[in-house]
């Protein structure tokens, strides 16, 4: 089988990572060879979060690089849009439409983008 990618992100504190963990002893349990990789710098403080889930008959390394995620699974519609250029052209993206308010949207700094729901269509 050919190995699929599947890039889990959110923020901190709604279940990215334990989605990724998840998923990755469902595809060992049934046979596949999996690797899971995770970054969340700042996500106790309510950062960006993004796992890495890769399965198949044999995986190499467990980091996806841009334009071969299969799958983007969201838990925030910012994220999604930030993760975006790591889908393949034919890829699927799954994403909770909540909207969670970045450090600078809070602050008056920024506005969240109103666009970003149509980006993802």
């Amino acid at each position: 089988m050919e190995t699929k990618n599947i890039m889990i992100v959110g923020v901190g504190g709604q279940g990215s990572l334990l989605a990724s963990k998840l998923l990755g002893h469902l595809f060992l349990e049934n046979g596949y060879d999996v690797k899971v990789s995770e970054v969340h710098g700042m996500s106790q403080r309510g950062g960006s979060v993004v796992t890495y889930v890769r399965y198949g008959d044999r995986v190499y390394s467990p980091v996806i690089d841009r334009g071969e995620a299969d799958f983007i699974v969201s838990f925030e519609l910012l994220e999604a849009a930030r993760w975006l250029p790591y889908l393949k052209k034919d890829g699927i993206v799954v994403t909770n439409t909540q909207q969670i308010d970045p450090m600078p949207v809070i602050t008056g700094a920024m506005k969240y983008p109103a666009e970003i729901a149509d980006k993802l269509r």
